[in-house]
């Protein structure tokens, strides 16, 4: 793939700086994103690599980047989760949905085993919010090889409320 973020010192994720994620409460009426499926078995997913380049392939190709990356996992089910890539316009062929919502922040690091345990994080930092969640997103901020590069494997945990 060609360099998809030219300021990121890898060509492909830029480093995440973790401090506008951290503990946050954010806002989104109708963001855009472009919306795909990714098969898994026994959440392990099989095909994520080939569903993201395809997609990004689309998405540079119709000048959609948008400044930073941001990418969504819906982690519905054992044997698949949607995946919303943040565009900053419409890409042709592709299926474009709009998210609405208030949504709590927190980061995490490390590695993905850990998930269980975020997720149990997650559900008490919204309840000592007052709050109830509806729905979890998770945005893995890099790819395997960038979290490599860069020393740091952040997810952060996005929860509707």
């Amino acid at each position: 793939m060609d360099k998809l973020y030219e300021d990121a010192e890898t060509g492909c994720c830029p480093r995440f700086d973790p401090d506008p994620w951290e503990g946050k409460e954010i806002d989104w009426k109708d963001k855009l994103f472009l919306k795909d499926h990714v098969t898994s078995i026994f959440s392990i997913p099989l095909n994520f690599g080939q569903v993201i380049v395809k997609n990004m392939e689309l998405i540079k190709n119709a000048g959609a980047l948008t400044p930073k990356p941001l990418m969504l996992s819906d982690e519905g089910s054992f044997f698949g989760s949607d995946v919303y890539i943040a565009v900053s316009k419409e890409v042709p062929g592709a299926k474009m949905e709009k998210i609405s919502g208030t949504f709590l922040t927190k980061v995490f690091e490390g590695p993905y085993q850990n998930m269980d345990k975020w997720i149990k994080e997650m559900q008490e930092h919204v309840k000592m919010k007052g709050k109830e969640m509806k729905k979890m997103y998770f945005f893995y901020t890099t790819c395997p090889n960038c979290a490599k590069h860069y020393g740091k494997n952040y997810t952060v945990i996005l929860a509707e409320v």
